[in-house]
């Protein structure tokens, strides 16, 4: 005696010969959101400002993340310690307080804006204090 063939299209046999209901993934996928980015401009726009100060001697070494909600570019001294500086990008802040802005190592938010150019200006404070 073989096994029987389902009842229908949407039925399929399991290991022990019961019926099982075959339910086809026709559910939507969940699209997840696209990690924010800093873009070529943004980038090089940070840099210029990051190179003045390795030209400086003051900072030593960067890192770049992007996540589902911020990108970071994080500025240190050295590659062993906390970040100095993060310059974050909050598509969603947009709107409201302005989507980039600078944080210290404490946590504490220096500078805010819409503009990157108007935001990276607060670094000028900081050449200043490089050359006196």
């Amino acid at each position: 005696m073989g096994l029987a063939q389902p009842a229908f299209t949407g039925e399929t046999l399991d290991m022990s010969g019961k019926v099982a209901q075959f339910v086809p993934d026709s559910a939507p996928s969940i699209k997840r959101p696209e990690p924010v980015a800093f873009d070529r401009a943004e980038l090089g726009r940070i840099l210029t400002v990051y190179g003045y100060f390795v030209a400086a001697g003051e900072w030593r070494d960067y890192a770049i993340d992007s996540l589902n909600e911020v990108a970071v570019f994080s500025i240190f001294r050295r590659a062993s310690e906390m970040p100095v500086y993060r310059i974050e990008k909050r598509p969603r802040l947009a709107k409201k307080q302005g989507a980039y802005l600078v944080v210290s190592m404490s946590g504490e938010v220096l500078k805010r804006g819409q503009d990157l150019g108007q935001v990276l200006k607060w670094f000028d404070r900081q050449k200043l204090k490089l050359t006196t």
